[in-house]
This record gives structure tokens, sequence and C-alpha cells, in this order.
């Protein structure tokens, strides 16, 4: 008689700076993750993730002393202070509080490739990690075969594309840190008359892989992207001058033209020389939608698989797989089939914060009850908040913390934006479809299960989601006779999101078109919500015409 071994469990730690996260491994297989911000309620938490790893042992049932590797995404993002300063205690305190557990101190550049390439189904391909910075480096690129990784060429500060992005980010009035989404979509709008400028920028230095010219720097980001009277000139700019909605327009435009040439530029040639076809991506500039669809249609890479949680929360994940895979051997790694890691709440969890809110709900009883009136309301033109199931790891929604409106409704965009989100007209959302019945509608590459990319409306339907559709600039570039078909795809696999799938489902068989838009359920500026609480909260500080949680419906 034999008996099985116990489970190895490896817990994934990403701390620090900013993007904090926790991830426990079962042997190789994810048992649980989730971002601190979603507990703290603060975007970009940084420090211990004490919430997020606490939740994971709950949901695991362990105690720390049944941990048996700690795995940390190493925490110094400016690779210069040592692990042991008094800034820097993670190691330390992570010994207190698991004393029994070995700790491997992963580096963070390594981690984002590991979260890439392992939960991709490539046995082999090449692995491309971008950010800002990470100790000192800022791009690295590799090769993973099997349960192998291996990195070939790095850049190092000063040298970065993500600094860049970040800086343009700065330059059209966002956030210069945290708000690269929101100049990704602005870039749809205009048109790259200032592409030379940053080319001049990037393709100086000496590195073998690009490099920055330091000129076209004066100063921090925070500064109006901390651009130089340089390239002010060379743009026909004022420096002083606040720009006008156009110049915002094209230089979003811009940046994103030449970080797409940049990343083909440095891809393509690498593939072909060690006989490569795949392309596994992280690092926070693979959380830039339209790069990946650019590279997913490159006819010279066959397959794309982007850590859906590509930032640095993400490498909570990758250095929990690194430990599992590279160094222990566990094999063989699995696909990532779905991201619901975070919490679960039961009915009776739920009745209980809605009643200490003095709410008045309706209770559903059965599964088909909460389809069949979450797709009445959604008929009828109403905004519904969707609660359901675990929460998602990353900072997408994939319907377990939605927000959920019908295509066919009048005025949808602008309700979703100004009364609900309260964000930029430009926003898109996402158009959610079952895997099923998703190419009769759409045009889709392999991360559109993850809404990572960005695909194309079938010719037939582009009038039902024209609202929504991504512009190809101004001056119509890239255009058909029809007009622009971008658009960004779910597709929902029953399997993953029986619920989500099946509401779907029901809503195409009320309208024809199954077919739902479906944004983050947050308010603007914070996370994803993640109790109920913070459902609530969200719910009567928007727009939101209802809300459906667990089996409980509540209205305004």
């Amino acid at each position: 008689m034999t008996t099985e071994s116990a489970p190895h469990w490896i817990l994934g730690i990403s701390a620090g700076d900013h993007d904090a996260a926790a991830a426990l491994l079962k042997g190789p297989l994810p048992v649980a993750a989730l971002e601190e911000e979603k507990f703290l309620r603060i975007r970009r938490a940084t420090g211990l993730p004490v919430h997020a790893i606490r939740y994971c042992l709950q949901e695991a049932g362990l105690r720390p002393g049944q941990v048996d590797t700690i795995a940390l995404a190493r925490p110094v993002e400016d690779g210069q202070r040592g692990l042991d300063s008094s800034e820097y205690q993670i190691p330390r305190r992570l010994r207190l509080d698991f004393p029994s557990s070995r700790i491997v101190v992963v580096d963070h550049h390594l981690c984002h490739a590991a979260a890439a390439f392992y939960p991709s189904s490539f046995n082999e391909s090449a692995i491309l990690t971008m950010d800002g910075q990470g100790d000192l480096k800022t791009l690295s690129l590799g090769i993973g075969r099997g349960t192998e990784i291996k990195t070939l060429r790095d850049a190092y500060v000063p040298d970065s594309l993500g600094n860049l992005y970040s800086r343009v980010t700065a330059l059209a009035g966002f956030g210069h840190v945290g708000d690269e989404h929101r100049l990704q979509w602005l870039s749809a709008y205009g048109e790259p008359r200032f592409a030379d400028v940053f080319r001049k920028i990037v393709a100086a230095g000496e590195g073998p892989l690009f490099g920055i010219d330091q000129s076209y720097y004066s100063g921090p980001a925070s500064e109006r992207g901390g651009f130089s009277e340089k390239f002010f000139e060379q743009a026909g700019l004022s420096k002083a001058e606040p720009l006008a909605e156009a110049d915002r327009e094209d230089l979003a435009a811009s940046m994103q033209r030449v970080l797409e040439e940049t990343v083909q530029a440095i891809v393509v040639p690498f593939l072909k020389q060690h006989g490569l076809r795949n392309l596994c991506l992280a690092g926070g500039v693979a959380l830039n939608s339209l790069l990946v669809e650019t590279l997913e249609r490159s006819p010279d890479i066959a397959g794309v698989f982007v850590q859906p949680a590509a930032g640095n929360a993400g490498n909570a994940l990758g250095a929990a797989l690194y430990c599992a895979h590279s160094m222990m051997r566990m094999n063989p790694p699995e696909p990532l089939e779905h991201l619901f890691y975070g919490p679960r709440y039961s009915d009776e969890q739920i009745k209980d914060v809605l009643e200490n809110c003095k709410l008045r709900f309706r209770y559903l009883s059965s599964r088909d009850e909460v389809i069949s009136t979450a797709v009445d309301v959604i008929k009828d033109g109403r905004i519904l908040g969707w609660f359901q199931g675990r929460g998602e790891f990353g900072p997408r929604a994939l319907g377990a913390r939605s927000i959920l409106a019908s295509p066919l409704s009048p005025y949808v965009n602008e309700n979703l934006n100004q009364y609900v989100k309260h964000r930029e007209k430009f926003r898109p959302f996402a158009a959610s479809v079952p895997e099923e019945r998703a190419a009769d509608f759409f045009e889709f590459g392999s991360m559109a299960k993850f809404l990572a990319s960005v695909g194309r409306v079938q010719p037939e339907h582009r009038k039902t989601f024209a609202s929504n559709l991504l512009p190809d600039g101004r001056a119509g570039e890239g255009r058909t006779e029809e007009g622009s078909s971008r658009i960004r795809v779910q597709v929902v696999p029953k399997a993953s999101s029986p619920l989500f799938w099946g509401l779907l489902e029901s809503f195409g068989r009320a309208t024809g078109v199954p077919v739902l838009y479906n944004t983050s359920f947050n308010l603007f500026g914070e996370p994803l919500v993640c109790s109920p609480r913070d459902a609530v909260r969200s719910f009567f500080c928007s727009g939101l015409d209802h809300l459906m949680i667990g089996h409980f419906f509540i209205s305004k």
C-alpha cells in the first residue's frame, strides 16, 4: 500500500514599491492569488502584502508553519538598497512570520518571465519582459524551453521604454505612474505626427536592443513628463503652454506607434535568429492591449501569450512558479485557464453585510432566477453591478466583479462613462461573448479570454457595436469604408465562468445578441471591488441601477 506524499506549498510574494500581491501554489498549481490594493482599497499598494498573504493561507486552510517555500520577488526597485536595509526589512519579517519556511529571492525580471512562460501552453517560446525598471533592468529577452528559462539580452536604466511611455502619459495630463492605460486608449483618437521625434529618442544609444537619448529629458516625469526644451522644439510645442486636445491625442498616437515599432524590431529578428515562432510577454508594458494586438497580428509570430496580471502583482505568481518549475522541477507546467483566484463569499456572509447596511433586497433562490432577473433589467436598458463567485486576480474584470450593460441600449457608452464610471468618454468597454458564439460576431486572438488584446467586429455586426468601436485617428488612417472595426473582446468559456456564460447565453436568446458590455466594478481611481461591502459602497456611490450580489438583488 502506498500513500501520496504531502503537497509542497509555495507562497509567492511581490512586495516593495508598488503593486504588492501574494499567490499560493499547491505543488505547481495556483490555489489563491490577489493584490493587496483590493483589500486596502488603495491603488498600487506598497510594502508587504499582509492581507493578501492572510487571505491565501485562509483560502487553503493553512497555518504559516505549513508553508514549505516562500518565493519572494526581489523587492528592491532601484537595485541599490540591500535586502536588510532599514527601508526594506521584508525578508527578516518573513523569517519571523514563517520560521520553518525556506525563503528564496527571485530576480524581478525573472519573475516576470516565469509568470509569462509557465502559464502559457508553449513548450518553447521567446520571452520578452518590459517595465519602467526592476533591479535596474528595464527589458529582458530570453527563451523558455520545457521548465528552463534562459535570459540572453537585457536593457538597463536609463534606457527604458516603460519610463518613456510614462513620461508621455504625464505630458498628456494623466498621472505619471499607473495611468498609462489612459494614454493607450487616447492614442486611438490621434495621428502619429510626432512619431519621428520619438524615433529619435528611442533609436539613440549604443545598447544592443535600443537606447534612450537622455538629452530629451530635463527633469522628473511628474513635471510635464520631464521633457527638455530640445523635445518641445523638435515637436513644435510650447513647454510653457498647456497642450491642445489634438496635441494630446497625437502625442499618444505617436508614442503608441513607436512603442509597437520598437518592440517588433526587437522581437522579430530574435525569433528568426533562434528559430522560434511563439512569444510570451510580461512586465507593466505588456498590459498595453494595442501592443498585444499588433503582435498577435504579426505574420512573424505564430502564438502570443501575455501574463494577464503582467505588472508587479503578477510577480507573486511568477516567483512561485519559478520555484516550482525551474528549481524544483515540478512537471509539466499547466496552461492558465482562468484568473478567479480571489475571495468568495457565501450567501450568509453577503446577507450579514446587506442587513448591517440596512438595505432592502430580494433573495433569488435559484441560478436560473439570478440569470433571468439580470437579463430582464439589462434588456430594459438598466446598468447592473455583477458580483459573483471568486474575484479576479489582476486589473481586469472578467465576469466576477463587473458592471454590465446592453450594447443595444441607446447612449450606453455615455451612461457608463459619465454617470457610472466617471471617466473620460474615450475609454472603451469590453464586449463579452460566449466562446461558442464569439467567431460569429468578432475576430480575435488567443488572449481575448483574458481581455489582454483587441479584436475586430465582423462586418455584418459593426452597426450594432458602432458606439464602442475604437477609432483609427482623426484622419481615418487604416479605416475600412464602413469605418473602424476595432473593439475590446472578452471570450467567455463555459468551463471557467459558468454563471457569466449562462447570463450571456440567456441574453442572446432574449435579444438575438449574446453580447454584454463589461467594465470593471469600481469607483474611478479605485481597485476592483473585492468584498460585499466594497460592492455596496460602489453601487450607492455611482450611477448603477441594480446590483446582483450572489443570490441577492438590490435596486435603487
